[in-house]
């Protein structure tokens, strides 16, 4: 299995590279983010999840490792595949997707395009137990019931749910916990 790669980039697209390293070129798919970051002719390490199927062999790349653990977990979900688990990295931070497990909103799920109200109700059921240790080894608290609602409330404005847990994650610790307070705060995020 490949567990990690090291090369120059030389192609991106907006879901894969082309990692060469040793003369081979590995194509990698990744998440828009990490895509998006990527520049042709510069060096990159990516963890990686070595899939193989009956229709080929593929390599899903991460920046964090726990992003990576995080993957193998996702699509151990029955009805979840390597492209929908990729699809909701891409869409949601890993500790957005810890953090909704552990607090069982499925809500958070069904808003990822190709996640129906049933999938996102069985990632829920079946990742709370094993997405607990992950919580602990990052150190990652259950998010309060305020910023819940904060990103909901942010969603409804029309951000993405990426950039709504973005604006959530630059409010400072010591930021007053009335839900008001936190929107206009969490919306600075935005104009600065």
């Amino acid at each position: 299995m490949i567990a990690s790669i090291k090369g120059t980039i030389t192609y991106k697209n907006d879901n894969f590279l082309i990692v060469e390293t040793g003369g081979i070129g590995f194509k990698v798919f990744c998440t828009k983010q990490t895509a998006a970051q990527a520049r042709e002719g510069e060096s990159i390490f990516l963890h990686t999840q070595h899939i193989v199927r009956e229709d080929g062999m593929f390599l899903y790349g991460f920046e964090k490792l726990e992003e990576r653990d995080l993957f193998a977990q996702v699509i151990s979900v029955s009805g979840i595949g390597p492209k929908l688990g990729l699809a909701m990295l891409s869409a949601l931070s890993a500790e957005a997707i810890q953090r909704a497990v552990m607090q069982e909103q499925d809500e958070v799920f069904s808003r990822v395009p190709g996640i129906g109200e049933k999938t996102a109700k069985k990632i829920v059921l079946l990742l709370k137990d094993k997405i607990t240790p992950l919580l602990q080894e990052a150190g990652l608290e259950a998010i309060p019931d305020i910023d819940s609602d904060l990103l909901q409330a942010l969603v409804g404005l029309g951000y993405s749910l990426n950039e709504a847990q973005k604006a959530v994650a630059s409010i400072p610790r010591d930021a007053p916990q009335e839900l008001e307070d936190r929107l206009r705060i969490a919306l600075q995020y935005f104009t600065a």
